[in-house]
């Protein structure tokens, strides 16, 4: 219901961008999205399938998607790219163990031919644990420096509190093609 009122909405009020927001399951998609949406934190269970919620942000409207991010959902994922201009990817900083799968999921993604347009931003998600790596540890292990086919930015976050989010708006904001 909300994306069919959506979809109406950008008949009549301009451009609406599509955002994917996609990472590796407890990595904080939905918590960021609600927190983009409600400026709260909402109780989330495991993802499955995905969530949709239109966001309006300083007069610009986002369709944001969050997809489920375990291993059994990954496989889909493709099915939400067609039309995509932004990517957000999650990264949980304080998982080092499974960053490797991080990358690999990711490089796979934008592959697709469907993202051959979209900017990517990254989430360094959890910043608040103790002991996690910081953005510049996670560009260097995602080897962003080196992504030619794709605008990027990494942004420190945490999704709880809702610090970084709007650093990251901001940059998807001045990199939006009017």
């Amino acid at each position: 219901m909300g994306y069919v009122l959506s979809r109406l909405w950008s008949y009549f009020s301009g451009r609406e961008y599509k955002i994917i927001i996609v990472g590796l399951d407890n990595a904080g998609k939905t918590t960021i999205l609600y927190q983009l949406l409600m400026n709260e934190v909402v109780h989330t269970s495991p993802t499955i399938g995905s969530n949709v919620e239109e966001i309006t942000w300083k007069n610009i409207h986002f369709i944001m998607w969050d997809i489920g991010g375990q291993e059994s959902l990954r496989q889909s994922w493709s099915t939400y790219y067609g039309n995509t201009d932004f990517v957000i990817l999650v990264v949980d900083s304080s998982d080092r163990d499974r960053l490797s799968v991080t990358k690999e999921e990711f490089y796979r993604m934008l592959a697709h031919d469907d993202l051959y347009k979209a900017q990517v931003l990254v989430y360094a998600n959890k910043q608040d644990i103790e002991g996690c790596m910081t953005a510049s540890e996670i560009s260097q292990s995602l080897r962003l420096t080196a992504l030619k086919t794709h605008g990027w930015h990494i942004q420190s976050c945490c999704a709880i509190t809702g610090e970084g989010l709007n650093q990251g708006l901001e940059w998807i904001a001045s990199n939006i093609k009017r």
